[in-house]
């Protein structure tokens, strides 16, 4: 469970899973509480085998399960330029389904299979696989435009809300947001609040990506209020769950137009809405964090993330989520003078998902900006650079 965080994190992770206090974990140690304290974060690291031996008997852990950053990223295959998938996709897009004539012979799609299909593309959206689902995207899209005849209005929202999100990570702003558009339409003729609710997410990203900041905040922060309960309590779970990620977009949105009091309020909002313990509180957590770095408090970032890390819920995010956040993290490391922690970021990110480091281009702007700022950038991540066929002078 521990093998995608840094050494100080791990003995944190343990400690806490021990119910032991840093005074207690160091009474035991033999050492001081700001010992411990500089261990957790990272600023004293174990460098004597000895005493990393020591704290994981402590910890009623081995030793190996502490060590941090001595494997190499996990090869996997040379991933493509996913710009050549994204033509179909595009072509796809262009034939629109109010327009669409199928033809006499034509077959009609199966509406269960293409939901299974549906389930399978998530899945793999989930753990960025991108490029193999740009691959899928084009049939899907197509056998959607089938359906639109037959009322089945949410298999569509889903095709395009996919087809959204897998294009802001890949940069490809002006189709997600149409492909976002495209999804709201459809689901603003059903009248079902929390279809429209799904539907409005999407669109927030694509927008926030394009960089159009108000609009994202006013599209997700009005579909969040039209399903959002009277108190924290009321409505169904996958209403509040629905509301809590309106709310989390539109604090994103907030802190990147410079709203830190508008964050507050929507990230505490959101808050009550999350079970204490759910994926759904954790996504919270993670955009509390994200907000704070891109509202340059960074400092504040970095203390937000240790406190995060630690807890149990962290891993109940997909890998896309815990990868992406890992790399909204490493700038703030390097801003606090602290390259080590960028690029130990990076690496963590790059175990996790591959592809969110090496094809998405807001991981390889980061991975270069950690190189060019790391005095002696690490082996590994030299190696995940040049697996990602970047080249630079550092």
């Amino acid at each position: 469970m521990t093998n995608d965080l840094p050494v100080g994190r791990r003995v944190a992770y343990w400690r806490a899973r021990r119910n032991m206090s840093q005074q207690v974990f160091a009474d035991r140690l033999g050492k001081s509480k700001s010992w411990v304290d500089k261990v957790e974060r990272g600023v004293r690291r174990l460098d004597k085998w000895s005493v990393l031996q020591e704290v994981a008997d402590t910890l009623g852990v081995t030793a190996d399960v502490l060590v941090d950053d001595t494997n190499p990223p996990t090869p996997v295959e040379p991933i493509s330029n996913p710009d050549v998938g994204v033509d179909p996709v595009r072509a796809a897009l262009t034939r629109h389904p109010g327009i669409l004539r199928l033809p006499a012979d034509h077959v009609p799609v199966d509406p269960y299979k293409h939901r299974a299909r549906i389930v399978h593309a998530d899945a793999m959206y989930q753990h960025a696989q991108y490029p193999a689902l740009l691959r899928l995207l084009p049939g899907l899209l197509d056998d959607g435009h089938d359906l639109a005849a037959r009322a089945r209005p949410g298999l569509q929202v889903r095709t395009y809300r996919l087809t959204a999100l897998v294009l802001v990570k890949l940069g490809v702003h002006d189709l997600a947001w149409l492909a976002a558009d495209r999804g709201l339409s459809v689901a603003t003729a059903t009248d079902e609040p929390l279809l429209e609710a799904a539907a409005a997410l999407p669109l927030g990203t694509a927008l926030r990506a394009a960089g159009r900041h108000r609009a994202a905040f006013e599209t997700t922060i009005t579909a969040a209020h039209q399903i959002a309960p009277l108190t924290p309590d009321a409505g169904t779970s996958s209403e509040r769950s629905a509301c809590a990620a309106l709310l989390v977009q539109a604090a994103l949105a907030a802190a990147e137009h410079d709203d830190p009091p508008t964050v507050r309020e929507l990230v505490a909002e959101a808050t009550t809405l999350t079970g204490p313990d759910s994926p759904e509180r954790a996504a919270v957590e993670a955009a509390r964090v994200t907000a704070a770095v891109a509202l340059k408090d960074v400092s504040g970032a970095v203390e937000l993330n240790a406190a995060l890390a630690v807890q149990d819920r962290w891993w109940s995010l997909p890998v896309e989520h815990r990868a992406a956040y890992l790399i909204d993290m490493a700038p703030a490391h390097l801003a606090t003078g602290d390259p080590a922690a960028a690029g130990r970021a990076l690496l963590d990110a790059d175990r996790l998902a591959p592809a969110e480091v090496r094809v998405r281009p807001a991981g390889r702007t980061v991975l270069a900006q950690v190189l060019t700022g790391s005095p002696r950038p690490s082996p590994h991540l030299l190696a995940v650079a040049q697996a990602a066929g970047m080249r630079g002078a550092w």
